[in-house]
């Protein structure tokens, strides 16, 4: 038996319970038992609390996606990690596969990413998420490149700060919109060009300006439907955008389709639910890349507030409250 943090049903946070549940070990020969020591909170997290797990189990559902631990033991097969190594990865918390919110998570070793000496174990279990999906929606989609002027939106949130760092590893300019002073002095410190404070000012305008007219080469859409679309009418002719919300329709004046705009979704927990193996590998190989630039001080998680397991359902509220400045993450 292991403790782990349950949703008892569809709904708020206070659905969220700690438990005693079962611990399935050994299960594959593939497969490696990890002692968990972090794991991170994402807005998913809290759609699937809210709207259900996309695979269904007779097990409890545990939320969590992304983990951090200590290797407990090994499955038969298994020859790169051994009991007492540390490691990070981002596996299960979709249904099915146990997630992270728990002592203990089962997860295949070629998902198993090694965690530097550098970085501890809050860093680690922050990354893995945020790491593939940014890393697929700029790199591996929009193909960002040198001097380009990129725009995220939420800049100082749990993805959008890792977005304005990956955009400005690429060598691009970068434009960011936030919330707050604290927020926009975060994205500056991490190397945004242009800090727009959206309550106060009218982003679109700004973009305009910035690029004097001639528009964005690639957006990150980090919001939702009406920030999209009004980003699509200041975008460059053949610009690129990414959506990890979901593709709306057009504007009224047809902004994307007269511009010729590309639309890429990106949705990194589509290899987990399809059973995609060499996506999922893939991904390890992105989370591994990521490590080895926190390692090298090239890439910064920022890391708000560190909850105690227990206390998952303040965690949860804290997060969607709107108030977090990078990621949120249970001390296990």
């Amino acid at each position: 038996m292991m403790q782990a943090i349950v949703a008892t049903g569809l709904g708020g946070p206070e659905v969220l319970e700690l438990r005693s549940v079962p611990l399935h070990w050994p299960r594959g020969s593939g497969d490696v038992l990890v002692r968990l020591k972090a794991a991170a909170i994402n807005p998913a997290d809290a759609y699937f609390r809210r709207h259900g797990p996309y695979v269904q189990s007779t097990g409890p559902f545990i939320p969590g996606h992304d983990g951090a631990g200590e290797v407990e033991a090994v499955g038969s097969q298994v020859r790169r990690f051994k009991p007492g190594d540390a490691v990070c990865f981002c596996n299960g918390g979709i249904g099915g596969d146990p997630g992270t919110y728990a002592e203990f998570a089962v997860v295949p070793a070629s998902q198993l990413v090694g965690k530097p000496l550098q970085v501890d174990f809050i860093q680690a279990a922050a990354m893995p998420l945020v790491a593939i999906t940014l890393w697929e929606s700029l790199y591996d989609r929009a193909r960002v490149r040198s001097g380009e002027q990129v725009l995220i939106h939420a800049g100082a949130g749990g993805t959008g700060h890792i977005g304005v760092q990956f955009a400005r590893l690429a060598g691009a300019r970068v434009a960011t919109t936030v919330s707050t002073p604290a927020k926009a002095n975060l994205t500056a410190e991490l190397g945004a060009e242009l800090v727009i404070n959206y309550r106060e000012h009218d982003f679109a305008a700004a973009v305009r300006d910035w690029t004097q007219g001639r528009g964005l080469d690639v957006a990150l859409d980090n919001v939702g439907a009406e920030a999209m679309q009004r980003t699509f009418s200041v975008m460059a002719p053949y610009g690129r955008v990414v959506t990890l919300m979901g593709t709306p329709g057009d504007t009224a004046d047809a902004a994307a389709y007269n511009g010729n705009l590309t639309i890429h979704n990106v949705m990194m927990l589509t290899p987990m639910w399809r059973r995609l193996g060499a996506r999922l590998r893939q991904q390890a190989d992105r989370v591994q890349k990521s490590m080895v630039l926190l390692a090298e001080g090239k890439l910064r998680v920022v890391v708000d507030q560190v909850f105690p397991m227990a206390e998952a359902v303040a965690a949860h509220r804290y997060l969607e409250s709107g108030q977090a400045i990078g990621k949120v993450v249970l001390a296990i």
